[in-house]
């Protein structure tokens, strides 16, 4: 027992006075440390687990300081793309390469013809089996000899061919006879064939000489798949083992540069083009100095579609064909002309033969409506064979002309 003054106090309400005042002390203690650490307050249970769940499921991310330099920055509930299986835990981020587009392999060119037979036979069997029709008649008296001259006509055989034809074929009927069916078809298929001139050299000169490039300048009116053609034509010499440039010197329709450049980018073939609007001369002669300089086996310039009416435009094709042959001869002219257009596309091919020194025919859309006979009409005009046809709207459906091979798809 304590005494203090006259106040008596036992030993157990000493302790428990003792005891109160030390736990004051403490909570006095505890109060003025939090009030010291700036007021914040502790956030909720729930927002430190969240935190913490979101640093464990990406350790990668470095705590940012936020503007007292105590908490970490942490993403917002709905910022992560939970559809992304990149951002699911244990996986690990990488960046993807862009990878270039795959080259596409063009098909060989040996053989096109044969493989688009039916489509060309389709095509033209009018023609063909319209002949073959007249020719099996039991009596062939001058009226069956002019339904065969109308029927060639009608195909835009010409006017010359189509008689020396019908000519030749009386005469060889006339001794031979045709009793039999087959026998008629024979004779028909080998004058058709002389008709068409296999003798005609039909290979594109692509190759140059003394360490210069091919040059292969592709000409011809609007709407005739020229700049379809130059890109087809890029396959086919790809396909033959050869290195290409295109030369996008049609400056003047807009986005033909493009055009042609995404056909060349199909099959690794590059393109030099100029800006819209350009001088298309300018053009030509930088694709054939960088072909030059660059070792490359051909190039192939396409050319804006001229209207054979427009006196100045067909100048100014001579005047590409000129700028040119500064850096390298031009060893090949092919004239694309629609197979459809028929009479007018031999006007066609006579303004251009007069401008530039043609040496090859394309005929584009020679399946569909085509009439066959085009391809022995042009040639006669001319006096240049056909080199190649297109006969569909594939990337591969550009093929060389086969004279044989197309008398017999007349004839299927």
């Amino acid at each position: 027992m304590l005494r203090l003054g006259s106040l008596t106090v036992s030993d157990p309400t000493l302790y428990l006075f003792i005891g109160l005042v030390v736990a004051v002390l403490v909570i006095g203690a505890i109060a003025a440390f939090v009030v010291g650490s700036r007021g914040k307050a502790l956030p909720p249970a729930d927002t430190v687990d969240r935190r913490l769940d979101d640093l464990r499921e990406h350790p990668e991310q470095e705590p940012t300081p936020t503007g007292d330099g105590l908490e970490p920055v942490l993403p917002e509930p709905g910022e992560i793309d939970e559809s992304d299986t990149d951002n699911e835990p244990g996986a690990v981020a990488t960046a993807e390469a862009p990878t270039a587009p795959e080259l596409e392999e063009p098909a060989p060119t040996a053989g096109r013809l044969v493989r688009l037979r039916e489509r060309l036979s389709r095509s033209q069997s009018s023609l063909g089996r319209g002949l073959l029709a007249l020719l099996g008649r039991d009596r062939l008296d001058e009226d069956t000899w002019e339904e065969i001259e109308d029927t060639l006509l009608a195909a835009d055989v010409g006017v010359a061919p189509t008689q020396e034809l019908v000519e030749r074929l009386r005469t060889r009927i006339k001794v031979e006879g045709v009793a039999d069916p087959a026998r008629a078809k024979a004779i028909l298929r080998e004058e058709l064939v002389a008709l068409v001139d296999p003798s005609y050299d039909r290979a594109v000169a692509a190759t140059g000489v003394d360490g210069t490039p091919g040059v292969v300048l592709v000409v011809g009116v609007n709407g005739t798949g020229k700049t379809t053609t130059v890109g087809r034509l890029a396959r086919v010499l790809v396909a033959d083992g050869d290195t290409v440039l295109l030369g996008a010197a049609d400056t003047f329709r807009a986005a033909a540069a493009d055009q042609l450049q995404t056909w060349g980018e199909r099959v690794g073939v590059p393109t030099v083009r100029g800006p819209e609007g350009g001088d298309p001369a300018s053009v030509a002669f930088d694709a054939v100095k960088t072909g030059k300089e660059g070792g490359y086996d051909t190039v192939v310039v396409d050319t804006a579609g001229r209207l054979h009416t427009k006196a100045g435009l067909m100048d100014e094709l001579g005047k590409v064909k000129r700028v040119i042959e500064k850096q390298a001869p031009v060893t090949e002219v092919l004239l694309v002309i629609d197979a459809t257009t028929g009479q007018n596309g031999l006007t066609q091919a006579r303004v251009f033969a007069e401008v530039v020194k043609v040496t090859g025919i394309v005929l584009t859309k020679l399946d569909g409506t085509a009439k066959g006979g085009i391809v022995i009409a042009v040639q006669r005009e001319l006096g240049v064979p056909v080199k190649l046809v297109g006969l569909g709207e594939g990337a591969d459906d550009l093929a060389p002309f086969e004279p044989e091979e197309f008398v017999d798809a007349l004839l299927s």
